[in-house]
């Protein structure tokens, strides 16, 4: 497994048994490197096979303390925004793992059979960290990051807490970003096989892709292995939704999850819904808004400026949420 600590900006290359030039070899094993410390300008870059992720260690502390394994939506990769939400929550005292779970160079570029395997090394890797607290470990993902958060709650007694921003109720057929007319598979895999996946509603013109989604879940009752048995986990879950979101009805689906687990037995739900808000409702807000453009209406519902109101009210929430719950 290779490693790069970027402090100050300056790229220290780690790769067990090498000296690079420009690089310094450090033991993997090593528990006192800088970076595991954590100082706040460092971020470990993880590129192996298994784990493509950057990890923001916390600021230097006694004792072990809370963390969160992130990751975003549909975009895939290693996203500017995940990034910026990472680096605020390491600010307020957590270590940050961002995961890239697809889309990144030598992995799956379609969102089709995504091995849920990927999840769970991340999250292994988190829980054996000597500066975690393998009892205070939080999932926060976005979009279909929110889907594969709440899948994971589900599989995996670990998590303590879930963040869900424009989440989904059920896991879904996968995305083929060819759009060359071959059927989806499922988005997500498990053993190698097809993870249970809610099938695309018939497409209307008039709503675009918001229409695969709200005409797919008429036939849930078909599929009901595709819901996600958040029941099964007893982490708190923080979900967050735009009324008027215009990919996917985020609203309805984290209605739905709420009410599932109040009607199983699941854990606490608490759902913060913004009805001017789109797929843009959660995250951290920007810090300016251009007066110009602010009301603007966005292709996935809302405008910057309602967006931006629903992260100014939510993201304290989820700070608050996140440092309760871990």
């Amino acid at each position: 497994m290779s490693f790069s600590i970027r402090p100050l900006g300056l790229a220290v290359c780690l790769s067990a048994g090498l000296i690079l030039p420009a690089c310094q070899s450090v033991p993997e094993a090593a528990p006192e490197t800088e970076a595991s410390q954590g100082a706040l300008d460092e971020v470990i870059e993880i590129r192996d096979d298994g784990l493509i992720a950057n990890y923001y260690p916390a600021t230097r502390a006694d004792a072990p303390g809370p963390a969160i394994l992130m990751f975003g939506g549909s975009e895939g990769g290693l996203s500017e925004g995940v990034a910026r939400d990472a680096e605020a929550l390491r600010a307020e005292g957590f270590h940050v793992l961002h995961l890239s779970f697809y889309r990144y160079e030598g992995q799956e570029q379609n969102l089709e059979m995504v091995p849920l395997e990927r999840f769970d090394r991340a999250l292994d890797w988190l829980l054996t960290r000597d500066e975690v607290d393998a009892g205070r470990v939080g999932i926060f993902g976005t979009s279909k990051g929110a889907e594969a958060a709440l899948i994971m709650a589900s599989r995996r007694g670990e998590i303590d807490g879930v963040v869900a921003i424009v989440p989904s109720s059920v896991s879904w057929t996968g995305i083929n970003w060819n759009f060359d007319g071959r059927v989806p598979e499922a988005s997500w895999s498990l053993n190698g096989a097809p993870y249970p996946a809610l099938p695309y509603g018939e497409f209307d013109y008039q709503t675009g892709l918001y229409s695969l989604y709200a005409n797919g879940l008429k036939a849930v009752s078909e599929h009901e292995d595709a819901v996600i048995a958040v029941e099964e986990s007893d982490a708190p879950m923080l979900l967050i939704c735009g009324g008027s979101d215009a990919l996917w009805p985020s609203c309805p689906m984290a209605e739905a999850i709420d009410a599932r687990a109040e009607a199983m037995d699941g854990p606490e739900v608490t759902v913060l819904a913004y009805p001017e808000a789109g797929h843009g409702a959660g995250g951290l807000p920007a810090e300016t808004l251009d007066p110009e453009t602010a009301d603007e209406a966005l292709d996935w519902g809302g405008t910057r400026a309602t967006n931006r109101a629903a992260q100014q009210d939510n993201w304290p929430k989820t700070v608050a949420f996140l440092k309760e719950t871990l």
